[in-house]
């Protein structure tokens, strides 16, 4: 039987857990990934800010804790709020990592793994709410959460940084040995178009979501695919069923399909 991204060479821009699931996914397909992380996490300019945010939420200063992705998790540590305090999740892969951090999910949005979907759709106007974040997150779920009347903490939680890519990946891009390329944020974007320059023609740029498409634009990438829903699951997919077409229409994702939050 023959995989439909069989043979593709398929740069995935991140390493860690991450990477190999993503890595194993495209596997599945019947792609070669390529693992070639552009951006890495680590600590914050002040760790004492985000120490003191979560004392505050454990002493129920907060009546909300926000969280957007698995990396946040990671950074906030294993705080433990008392049962008053409420805890919302921007998507799948981030209440599977508070659920595995000892937190308990009360809600996540229903129509996207996404800041916009989480504002729209939140049950408590008015309430206070703690929200860590990485250093380049935009303003779209605080300034949403503040116009629904919610007083909002925000915390620097952890800060993304580049990370150059082998000499050998980059040579293989640029010689159009690469299928396509996965963008899954403004900074993989970024760290695309800095690093690999112009992606040939027979190289697809596939994106995580709308918003990233934005963000890939600006920094002056061309865009070929786009996933409507912003997960892994559905970025793959448009891979399969733009047929290797750039500029294709944007697929319709699997609602099935498991949500993998976009990251700085």
């Amino acid at each position: 039987m023959t995989l439909p991204l069989n043979g593709w060479r398929v740069l995935v821009p991140r390493g860690g857990p991450w990477g190999d699931d993503v890595a194993a996914r495209l596997w599945a397909q019947g792609a070669e990934p390529l693992i070639a992380p552009l951006i890495d996490f680590t600590g914050p300019e002040h760790p004492a800010a985000v120490a003191d945010a979560m004392q505050r939420l454990e002493a129920a200063e907060f009546d909300w804790l926000v969280v957007t992705s698995a990396t946040t998790v990671e950074a906030i540590g294993t705080p433990r709020p008392p049962e008053t305090v409420r805890v919302a999740s921007v998507g799948d892969a981030t209440t599977r990592a508070l659920e595995e951090a000892g937190f308990r999910v009360d809600f996540q949005p229903i129509v996207d793994a996404s800041a916009r979907a989480l504002v729209d759709e939140w049950p408590a106007d008015g309430a206070r709410v703690l929200v860590p974040q990485s250093a380049l997150a935009d303003a779209t779920l605080v300034d949403g959460l503040r116009a629904r009347g919610c007083h909002v903490t925000i915390v620097t939680a952890y800060r993304t940084v580049p990370v150059t890519a082998d000499v050998a990946v980059v040579e293989a891009v640029r010689a159009g040995e690469v299928r396509a390329i996965l963008v899954t944020s403004g900074s993989v974007a970024r760290q695309v178009a800095e690093q690999f320059g112009a992606i040939p023609p027979g190289t697809i740029v596939a994106c995580i979501g709308p918003r990233t498409a934005e963000d890939a634009r600006e920094v002056g990438l061309r865009v070929d695919v786009v996933a409507r829903r912003r997960s892994v699951d559905a970025m793959i997919r448009s891979l399969i069923d733009g047929s290797g077409s750039p500029n294709s229409p944007d697929p319709i994702n699997s609602p099935d399909s498991p949500n993998t939050e976009e990251t700085p």
